[in-house]
């Protein structure tokens, strides 16, 4: 029997995420604030992978990502040093955060207790559910930035005034 309250954190967490980037626009999502280098796009498409390759390690699977986006996003990127046009289009994450949330879903509810409860070597998680859950938590952690970022970018406009 699958674990409901993962599946519900995992719908709930997602759900957020898309929230947060609906209706940002394509150019302001590349917008990084002065001194730092991580925009709405760069969070979001982060979320994907970093999901991705946490969970699909936790489980035994290969990681699924479009070509070049475990490189572009990882905690090991350099967002500084993407041009602007080298960046997938935010409404190409948004499809692919959708389409990952379905598959991993479906791959949650086949998880039994048991499998959830399997040591995993090496790993500070300790546990395959316990390494989904930390997966989870930080995707709400990037979702609380991509929320910052955009309260910014409001107050930035304001700032500006009409034109």
């Amino acid at each position: 029997m699958s674990d409901k309250s993962l599946l519900t954190l995992w719908d709930e967490v997602r759900g957020k995420t898309l929230a947060v980037l609906g209706g940002v626009s394509e150019q302001a999502s590349l917008w990084a604030p002065p001194g730092l280098h991580n925009s709405i796009r760069w969070h979001a498409g982060h979320c994907y992978v970093m999901v991705e390759r946490l969970c699909a390690s936790a489980i035994g699977n290969e990681p699924v990502a479009p070509e070049g986006w475990i490189e572009l996003f990882s905690w090991d990127s350099r967002p500084q040093d993407v041009a602007p046009e080298q960046w997938p289009a935010l409404q190409s994450i948004v499809e692919q955060l959708v389409s990952q949330h379905r598959r991993l879903h479906a791959t949650f509810a086949r998880l039994t207790d048991d499998e959830l409860e399997v040591a995993l070597p090496a790993s500070r998680h300790q546990t395959v559910r316990r390494k989904i859950i930390h997966a989870l938590h930080d995707e709400s952690c990037h979702c609380g930035e991509m929320w910052l970022l955009r309260k910014m970018l409001v107050q930035k406009s304001k700032r500006r005034g009409p034109q």
